[in-house]
């Protein structure tokens, strides 16, 4: 079964071959581009044809039509916890971020019952910053200068959320 968590709206599924050309063109797409580095069509097919044991493609999926309208990465799955990377909604504007991040985190924690979740997030990425932080992640540090984007070195925000947390 490929549906990980149904929510109101959304559900959150294992990505398929036949969703890559939507992963890549989400990852292009110029609004956002700036956020992230993207992975290659390589990478991708690699985690979508893998057992899913450490790392997962996910697709987000409207209930109503099927369609699909945003993605996100799974990494490093193991008894202690999961790093979410690349949350990337289509659909901007209309609650499907705060839907997916919830979501994610009942999986995470109530499903899988991991003891932390985290993730990285550019400095200047604030909509999806104060979208994380309202849903209850905490800032854990700051990461100097560690990606290269374009000639220039950016810094990176981690948040994370504990199990304890997320139950309270």
């Amino acid at each position: 079964m490929n549906t990980l968590i149904t929510g109101e709206r959304l559900k959150l599924r294992r990505a398929e071959m036949t969703d890559l050309k939507f992963i890549m063109e989400l990852q292009y797409k110029p609004e956002n581009l700036k956020f992230i580095v993207p992975f290659s069509e390589n990478f991708h097919t690699e985690i979508i044809n893998s057992d899913n044991s450490k790392n997962m493609d996910v697709i987000i999926e409207e209930i109503a039509t099927g369609a699909a309208v945003g993605y996100f990465m799974l990494c490093e799955l193991d008894d202690i916890g999961v790093e979410w990377r690349h949350v990337i909604i289509d659909k901007k504007g209309i609650g499907y971020g705060r839907e997916t991040l919830k979501l994610l985190m009942k999986w995470s924690f109530q499903v899988k019952k991991f003891h932390r979740g985290w993730l990285d997030c550019k400095t200047y990425n604030e909509r999806a910053l104060h979208l994380y932080e309202s849903c209850g992640l905490k800032r854990e540090g700051l990461i100097r200068e560690c990606i290269l984007v374009n000639g220039v070195y950016e810094d990176l925000i981690v948040l994370g959320i504990l199990d304890r947390e997320f139950r309270e």
